[in-house]
């Protein structure tokens, strides 16, 4: 779809001429990406006025953009979320399942553990094992996603939020050892 024929609020997928659904053909979007790039990148408009420079900047902005929300999969589930009105409001909205909170609290336990007692091999486990829990919720949350399971959806989302946190703060540790 030619990019002249959007609006400015149109939607991510809208620009890349792709389903709004969370399943994704990552060919499809990376080819698609690439097609939209060489529409509106800035160099195309080299020789143009300034007014031309600024809208082919502005949309080569967009379509970097949303290729990074589309890329990630995280990314994208809260924004087809957002598409459907629903905030996942992982700042504001802690509500949590007390399994999960049980089982991040003693993530997080492990981490420490693994960090002080300078175990990257622990570490490692608890990054696998966070790893695993992040797979099983993705798979719940394209089901949900993809057959209009909204609050469930979100819930999910908010969780692999919590588990890329956990994720990033085991890595800065195993970061650290490695480089003491």
């Amino acid at each position: 779809m030619p990019i002249s024929t959007l609006t400015a609020d149109a939607t991510h997928f809208a620009l890349f001429d792709l389903p709004a659904r969370f399943a994704l053909d990552q060919v499809a979007l990376d080819g698609a990406y690439r097609t939209v790039q060489a529409q509106v990148h800035p160099d195309r408009f080299a020789g143009g006025d300034d007014a031309q420079k600024r809208v082919a900047m502005q949309w080569a902005t967009r379509a970097n953009e949303a290729y990074q929300v589309l890329r990630d999969p995280l990314k994208r589930a809260i924004y087809l979320l957002q598409l459907r009105g629903i905030d996942v409001q992982a700042e504001q909205n802690t509500a949590i399942a007390p399994d999960f909170l049980m089982q991040q609290i003693e993530w997080r336990e492990a981490i420490d553990d693994g960090a002080a007692a300078r175990n990257v091999a622990a570490l490692d486990a608890v990054l696998s094992e966070l790893r695993d829990a992040a797979r099983i919720r993705f798979d719940k949350l394209a089901g949900w996603l993809d057959g209009g399971a909204d609050q469930p959806a979100a819930e999910t989302a908010r969780e692999l939020l919590f588990i890329q946190r956990v994720a990033e703060a085991a890595g800065r540790q195993i970061e650290r050892l490695e480089d003491a």
